[in-house]
């Protein structure tokens, strides 16, 4: 297959991929030789005749792996975006392929003892050799043959099991959907709502993938919102089963790398280095967010009148905002126009702050008609890179939002960043497409992670932009999204879709105004997933679980996070950050995370906020790092100090 396009690299701007000429056959070629030419290059790494050097052994390895590296960034985000019944195949097959090939290469004993040769007085080489020395030892490379033998299995068995639970959880999305034939079931949604999910005579409600479906907060049809939630908490029963072989293989690793469980081994790398440290800062949340939590289910029982389920929390929150602040949500939507929020919002935030331009490239295509491509540059106006967009939801996408790579910045290829943002907002049947507010803090958010991405200033690609411990890399997204109601940002973008007068004043007063209503609720909902992912990843090695649903009601009781109105944002059988995601016993991150944020915001709002002096001095100290340095010493240099949690108390309303 010579005219493989992953053969070589793409000759498109910024090496886009050229996704015109991508077929689904080029994937598992790509691979094969990709790894094939990987170990290859390993092996002559590994068994140089010159004494090991940081150029002819780790700058070697950053070298190494290039077809291999161009395919899998496609293919991993087609899996996400855009994935088929013959992507899947490829996928089921090729994963656990991969995980014995990233075996191969980290318990190779020969390179290993070349890496622990090498020396050098270069901050950054030496940074990122510290980096090698570590994921090789939590990879294995000091067991013996024995132990490095289970520890391939038990790879190998993960992974399997890990593409599963994302197949089924994407399966599960349209085939546990809401469908009726009776339009007056669906009572509350909007026309171009209902417009969108007509299919044949029937109206078909995907579910999105997290607990409250957000038509839980129209519907006013008491039943079908007890059905929606029942088909939402009761999805890909099939996964709790898997869920339990992941908990119990990944706590038998952890004890064959040195560790008491998962999350020991899980966090030992992150900023928070320690499970005590983790559980102290959980610990200052559970108690002051349950009750508010409490005096949030009183209001609303008050305004129902009658004894609350789970389903009727989002529909009575919205009966107690409009009634306490006299605001309703979709009086919002039609000043949230999407090509508004991003052409006027997102970018124009990133303009006043950065000095950014970002124009779009309609020559340039993705992989899906709805993907479009924006170059990005400086002030200066020399490139930055690109940024792909994919806003929409659809049966081949897994749901949630987030951004990854297609080419990662780095000095050493000299190569610039292309990555790209994934939301699921409807796509309406005509018309123009109206966000909610919690859609455009979304898509600001999800921009903060472009941000880190296209702002990497590195040599090397192992630390290249979002490539930070995972209980870092959402803090700069999570900064990113105080621009979303930046007064002067606000009135830039939020214009009725209609008639272009701006959002009215008293509207913006109401939104501003609730931003700590429901905070109990939400704080208790992210912390009992926070928990549950915790307990599932402290299971000792041998530990049993019998019933994954029964261990789940008993994990939540233990952290005394139960609240019977308020499940986990993520239950066991679709929380696919923990499963399939990358995030065991990390789902921590996002609070963690948040911390820093409120600092942050703090700092901003200390020094001027929206100044293209305070951009640079982020952009300068924290987002052009990547990982190429301690991330706390970076939060100190831009910060000044510490952090403290008491700005994010304060921010939810829990102080």
């Amino acid at each position: 297959m010579a005219e493989n396009p992953f053969f070589s690299p793409s000759s498109l701007p910024y090496q886009l991929p050229d996704f015109a000429a991508i077929r689904e056959e080029h994937y598992l070629p790509a691979f094969e030789r990709g790894m094939s030419e990987h170990l290859a290059e390993v092996a002559a790494i590994a068994g140089d005749d010159e004494a090991p050097t940081f150029d002819n052994t780790i700058a070697a390895l950053e070298r190494s792996g290039r077809i291999l590296g161009r395919t899998s960034m496609v293919f991993f985000s087609i899996t996400s975006s855009d994935s088929t019944d013959g992507i899947m195949a490829i996928e089921k097959e090729v994963s656990p392929r991969l995980t014995k090939h990233s075996d191969a290469i980290r318990l190779d004993r020969a390179l290993w003892a070349r890496i622990k040769q090498v020396a050098t007085a270069d901050p950054e080489e030496s940074w990122l050799l510290e980096k090698y020395r570590e994921d090789f030892i939590r990879a294995g490379a000091d067991l013996d043959e024995a132990d490095q033998e289970r520890l391939k299995l038990l790879n190998e068995e993960l992974s399997k099991l890990s593409t599963e639970f994302a197949q089924n959880l994407l399966k599960a999305s349209t085939e546990s959907a809401l469908v009726t034939e009776d339009r007056a079931e669906l009572d509350g949604l909007g026309e171009a709502q209902l417009k969108a999910i007509e299919k044949d005579g029937r109206w078909v409600l995907p579910l999105l993938n997290f607990t409250n479906q957000p038509a839980l907060a129209q519907l006013t049809n008491r039943e079908t919102r007890r059905k929606l939630y029942t088909l939402s908490v009761g999805r890909a029963p099939e996964n709790f089963g898997l869920a339990v072989k992941m908990a119990t293989l990944r706590a038998e690793r952890a004890e064959l790398l040195g560790f008491p469980n998962h999350a020991a081994y899980s966090v030992a790398d992150q900023t928070a280095k320690t499970v005590e440290a983790v559980e102290e800062m959980l610990g200052q949340l559970v108690g002051p967010a349950v009750r508010n939590a409490g005096k949030e289910a009183q209001a609303l029982a008050e305004q129902a009148g009658f004894a609350l389920e789970p389903w009727d929390w989002s529909f009575y929150t919205e009966k107690v905002r409009q009634a306490t602040y006299d605001l309703d949500a979709d009086a919002m939507r039609p000043y949230f126009e999407i090509d508004r929020v991003f052409r006027d919002g997102i970018f124009h935030a990133a303009g006043r702050l950065y000095g950014l331009s970002i124009t779009e490239r309609p020559d340039l295509k993705g992989y899906h008609e709805d993907v479009s491509v924006w170059e990005v540059f400086n002030e200066d106006g020399s490139p930055l890179g690109l940024f792909l967009l994919d806003p929409y939801a659809r049966p081949t996408k897994r749901g949630g939002a987030w951004m990854n790579n297609l080419v990662d910045q780095s000095y050493l290829f000299g190569e610039l960043p292309v990555v790209m943002n994934n939301l699921n907002v409807t796509k309406p049947a005509d018309g123009p497409t109206l966000m909610t507010y919690d859609e455009v803090n979304t898509a600001f958010h999800e921009f903060g992670h472009a941000l880190h991405g296209l702002f990497s200033a590195v040599r090397f690609p192992r630390v290249s932009g979002t490539n930070v411990p995972r209980d870092f890399v959402e803090y700069p997204s999570q900064v990113n999204e105080m621009w979303a109601t930046w007064p002067e940002i606000l009135a830039n973008y939020a214009k009725h879709y209609e008639t272009g007068e701006p959002m009215p004043a008293d509207l913006v007063a109401k939104m501003q105004a609730t931003q700590k209503f429901n905070q109990g609720f939400m704080t208790v909902e992210y912390l009992a997933a926070t928990l549950l992912d915790w307990s599932w990843h402290k299971l000792a090695a041998g530990e049993r679980v019998e019933d994954a649903e029964a261990f789940e009601g008993r994990a939540l009781e233990a952290a005394q996070i139960a609240v019977a109105l308020v499940r986990p944002r993520y239950r066991t059988n679709y929380f696919a950050h923990i499963f399939s995601g990358g995030y065991s016993a990390g789902y921590y991150s996002y609070i963690w995370s948040e911390v820093l944020d409120a600092e942050s915001v703090e700092w901003f709002k200390e020094n001027g906020g929206l100044k293209r002096e305070n951009g640079d001095h982020f952009r300068r100290e924290l987002l052009s790092k990547g990982g190429s340095l301690d991330a706390l010493t970076a939060f100190r240099n831009f910060r000044g100090r510490e952090p403290g949690i008491r700005p994010l108390l304060e921010r939810r309303g829990l102080v």
